[in-house]
């Protein structure tokens, strides 16, 4: 999988290129300054719980009121986007992970009141506690979570993904990957007896909404977790606490938070998500449901939108790479948009349906082009062009621009434009 002359080899070869980095490291252009000495968290509090430093600041950012109307006594709909540019490794903080409300606030859950209840088409109905829960053996998974809209073009507020400004959190800000911890599903359901006619699971939160999703049992017994822990801590409200489930590769929808029920049951449920919000594109008259899977994907993080390059020299082009898929197998890159690609260096660890780090090694001669990355994954599926995506939709590309349709599964290839003045641009096009 690595080029034969990797980046970072390149890198140390060439002498010149560490005058050249000496120009400046590469900022955003809208960088903003750190905040004021002393004006962060008390230092009690930051020892009791570690504050990162008062120069990193990198933040989730979002819009409110996702939709335009909203039943009575909800609050409005709102997205947090993961600042995916600023991203370091594989795994994301859970305090930047991407957020999105679909109507309520999460729930107060006391953990010593909370409980999970699995039943319908089982043998021996099951009540179990936190406690219950932890007794029974748990694993710890790396895996990348993605919403159905990341990366779509007409967006729920109507404002297009190919305008020059947008930024990597914008495109791709709707997928963060993290270490899960919990209790296979396939335990829980063993341990209640699954009866033979069951084809399904129904998993509902505890919000308010009461939030249910649909899942098919091979996938149940398959690789799905009853979550409650996050990066080597337990869960954060925003994300499920005390117990989510967690499902593999497939849209972020399934994965319900504040996890009460789970119902098993012989035909799935066609709930307010899975009728009317979920189908996933209405291009020839037709609803395609249960489209659960996410397709190989990637993004340049750095160099990406809203960036700057201080001038010529070496750079090492960086991005993530992932598939609902399973395993990404192989990474390009391309620096002349998209005549030639060339193999990236993957960097470890590489895990099914995780976010892989990748790097390729770049002298940029100061002329204007258009970088662009894409992979393809364990089954051989690759990474489409807009056109490409198109064509498999059986639509025109400028379709995908159509204010108030949300596509979903828009995975198509991200360019980005490098300006002569070094300045980062997003270049896609319809």
């Amino acid at each position: 999988m690595n080029p034969k002359e990797p980046g970072r080899r390149r890198f140390l070869k060439n002498s010149a290129v560490l005058a050249g980095l000496a120009v400046g490291a590469m900022q955003p252009a809208n960088a903003q300054s750190p905040p004021e000495e002393g004006s962060g968290a008390g230092a009690k509090d930051a020892h009791a719980y570690g504050q990162r430093s008062r120069f990193e600041t990198s933040v989730r950012y979002g819009a409110m009121g996702l939709y335009d109307t909203a039943p009575p006594g909800w609050h409005r709909d709102f997205g947090l986007r993961t600042p995916i540019q600023d991203s370091v490794g594989i795994i994301t903080p859970a305090s930047l992970h991407f957020y999105i409300a679909h109507g309520y606030e999460p729930p107060d859950i006391d953990p010593s009141e909370h409980k999970l209840l699995i039943h319908g088409m089982v043998d021996k109905p099951l009540i179990l506690s936190m406690d219950d829960l932890k007794r029974l053996p748990s694993v710890t998974r790396v895996h990348f979570l993605e919403c159905n809209a990341n990366g779509a073009p007409a967006g729920p507020t109507g404002q297009f993904r190919d305008v020059p400004t947008a930024t990597a959190q914008d495109t791709h800000g709707y997928t963060s990957c993290s270490m899960w911890t919990g209790v296979p599903l396939s335990i829980l359901l063993e341990k209640a007896g699954v009866q033979a006619d069951a084809k399904w699971i129904i998993g509902e939160g505890s919000e308010k909404g009461k939030h249910t999703k649909s899942i098919p049992i091979e996938k149940a017994m398959e690789d799905v977790l009853v979550a409650y822990g996050q990066n080597g801590e337990a869960l954060r409200p925003q994300q499920g606490y005390p117990i989510r489930l967690l499902v593999p590769g497939w849209e972020g929808i399934n994965n319900v938070k504040w996890l009460r029920r789970i119902k098993l049951v012989k035909e799935p449920y066609m709930g307010m998500w899975e009728s009317t919000k979920y189908p996933s594109l209405r291009s020839d008259g037709l609803s395609r449901w249960f489209q659960f899977e996410m397709g190989p994907r990637t993004v340049i993080t750095r160099p990406s939108g809203g960036q700057k390059l201080p001038g010529p020299g070496f750079y090492e082009i960086s991005g993530l790479a992932w598939s609902g898929g399973g395993v990404v197998r192989k990474i390009e890159v391309s620096t002349d948009n998209g005549k030639t690609w060339k193999e990236a260096e993957v960097q470890s660890p590489v895990t099914p349906k995780a976010h892989v780090r990748f790097g390729f090694g770049w002298e940029w001669n100061g002329e204007e082009t258009i970088l662009q990355s894409r992979c393809t994954d364990e089954r051989g599926d690759q990474q489409p062009t807009v056109a490409e995506l198109a064509k498999f939709w059986k639509v025109e590309p400028e379709f995908f621009k159509i204010t108030g349709t949300i596509p979903g599964h828009f995975n198509a290839i991200q360019p980005w434009k490098i300006n002569r003045d070094g300045g980062v641009e997003n270049a896609i096009s319809f």
